[in-house]
């Protein structure tokens, strides 16, 4: 088996361990210092000691934290640009426990978590791979700095070769694990930074990880293109009365637990492409709204589901929505009404069971409206006093918006209101007209295959929510729709659609493979991450490069 000059091979393992062991946690300090200390590293390469100008640190507008964007250009000919992008940001590591000072000492930690495994006996696949020597640990290893480190290591090959030919751009992002502030705001700066410098981008790479429980097969892969997120968010409003007489009104928290119960890994909101499964729909919250405890029936509930697409749009998502939530209400009347006859109770289910309505967002905002003209001024205003409270996330935000415009509308309970709670994630799909790049980038996949004795497949989707949503094209009308359908768009999520959704660079995932990614035995494939991604990424740039 053939493999990459150990210097190019090394550089990128002795890279990854640094990038990991400087803690980067999403939303710390240490997320905003680091980019100033990676911009420190990228700026000892030669190329950039004569040329400091294509190394630029761009802070994030008006970011509380004072976060910033790593782009790091090395010049060859013409215009023809690849770009590598990847997060540095990391999850926390609390749940290292009493190991979490070494939580981004590789090197260290690996010994440490194979004596807790052999001590514990639990979790051998784990152990087997940690003792095989072909699995590193630590956190953000493998999501993503190996991807990062790679990335450099492939940029720094570039800058020393004096015949290169294009342009490679390194894109480092912060706060892909919060909202994608970092990588919004780059996509707003990027079309300005490539026409300021004359580039044309044909193709990003961006370097984030997959997740393999086998031999890798499966994370030996190239995506083609990425999973969007909807969070499908409902406001359910029942009717009040003392919980001495259930029946004479109607439980906001039973309605809900009847909804989460029919959308719960629902196939109907589920997409399956090529046999590529997108994650089903899960609960990932739910709460009454009740401020202290007393005998009154729950009024509201506010749940909220991951809802992850492929094709389909944010309008067909509600209206999936909207007819599983008919099931799920129709059912709770019909159970109410049996309950109530085997009861023999005095009071039966009021007629408030029977069609209870089921609405958007957006005809909700038209009910206040209609009752009250100035509501979009002062619901706008509550939700910039919203946006500033740091503390509050988005669903939350949601939340609280949802409730203001219910009771502005005038209506009564209840009711179930469907929204979409925080910021979409636009699908993203590889262009049919990019047919010869796309060629270009499997003949790439093909060579390195070949070279080091393994499969590297493709797929039409990266798996995961990921910073390639605000790169690649997507489509705006459906973006859209769901912006009308977010109470805390143009408030908490300020994103214009107006001049362009994203660069709409055609975009692909080429990253590490490994396992267990946000736990404490995150661990990423060595081999494959320190010698066939960084060949591969090699590959991949001198072919498109020199594609015409």
């Amino acid at each position: 088996m053939d493999h990459l000059p150990a210097s190019l091979s090394q550089r990128a393992r002795a890279l990854a361990l640094q990038l990991t062991a400087w803690p980067s946690v999403t939303g710390t300090p240490d997320e905003a210092a680091f980019a100033g200390r990676l911009a420190g590293l990228l700026g000892a390469i030669p190329y950039f000691k004569d040329r400091p100008g294509d190394l630029v640190v761009a802070p994030i507008p008006g970011d509380p934290l004072g976060r910033a964007n790593v782009l790091a250009l090395v010049r060859g000919t013409g215009s023809r640009t690849v770009m590598l992008s990847g997060h540095f940001d990391v999850v926390p590591t609390d749940d290292y426990g009493a190991l979490k000072p070494l939580a981004g000492e590789a090197e260290a930690l690996l010994p440490r978590l194979i004596e807790a495994l052999r001590a514990s006996g639990d979790n051998p696949q784990a152990l087997a791979d940690l003792t095989s020597g072909s699995f590193l640990p630590g956190r953000g290893l493998l999501d993503m700095k190996a991807g990062v480190a790679a990335g450099i290591a492939v940029l720094e090959a570039f800058a020393a070769d004096p015949a290169r030919e294009g342009n490679l751009l390194l894109l480092a992002t912060p706060d892909e694990e919060d909202r994608s502030a970092g990588m919004r705001a780059a996509a707003d700066l990027l079309p300005g930074f490539l026409a300021e410098r004359g580039l044309s981008v044909p193709l990003d790479i961006n370097l984030d990880a997959i997740c393999d429980e086998g031999d890798g097969e499966t994370g030996r892969v190239v995506a083609f293109g990425c999973i969007g997120k909807l969070l499908l968010s409902a406001l359910v409003v029942g009717r009040e009365s003392h919980a001495a007489y259930p029946l004479a009104g109607v439980n906001a928290a039973y309605l809900a637990a009847e909804l989460i119960a029919e959308i719960e890994c629902s196939p109907d909101l589920s997409e399956s492409t090529d046999g590529e499964l997108a994650a089903p729909p899960t609960v990932l919250g739910a709460r009454d709204l009740k401020s202290q405890y007393n005998v009154t029936l729950p009024g509201t509930v506010w749940a909220y589901w991951n809802v992850l697409i492929h094709r389909r749009k944010a309008g067909e998502v509600l209206d999936v929505a909207k007819g599983l939530a008919r099931r799920a209400l129709d059912r709770a009347a019909t159970r109410m009404t049996e309950r109530a006859g085997r009861l023999g109770t005095p009071v039966a289910p009021t007629r408030a069971w029977t069609e209870i309505p089921i609405l958007t967002f957006a005809e909700l905002r038209e009910a206040a409206l209609a009752r009250s003209p100035d509501f979009d001024a002062r619901f706008a205003a509550v939700g910039e006093s919203l946006a500033a409270e740091g503390g509050l996330d988005f669903p939350t935000r949601s939340r609280l918006l949802m409730e203001e415009a219910w009771t502005a509308s005038g209506l009564a309970g209840p009711a179930l209101v469907l929204c979409f709670g925080s910021m979409p994630y636009p699908a993203i799909h590889w262009p049919e007209e990019a047919a010869p790049l796309r060629a270009a980038i499997e003949a790439a996949m093909r060579e390195i295959a070949a070279e080091h004795g393994c499969s590297i497949r493709s797929t039409h989707y990266f798996p995961a929510i990921a910073d390639m949503s605000f790169v690649g094209p997507v489509d705006e009308a459906d973006l859209k729709e769901a912006a009308r359908q977010t109470p805390i768009w143009g408030t908490s999520i300020r994103w214009d659609l107006a001049g362009g959704a994203t660069p709409a660079i055609p975009i692909v995932n080429i990253g590490p493979w490994g396992r267990d990614y946000h736990h404490w035995l995150e661990r990423a494939h060595a081999p494959y991450a320190f010698e066939v991604l960084p060949a591969l990424l090699q590959a991949v740039v001198r072919r498109v490069l020199a594609a015409a």
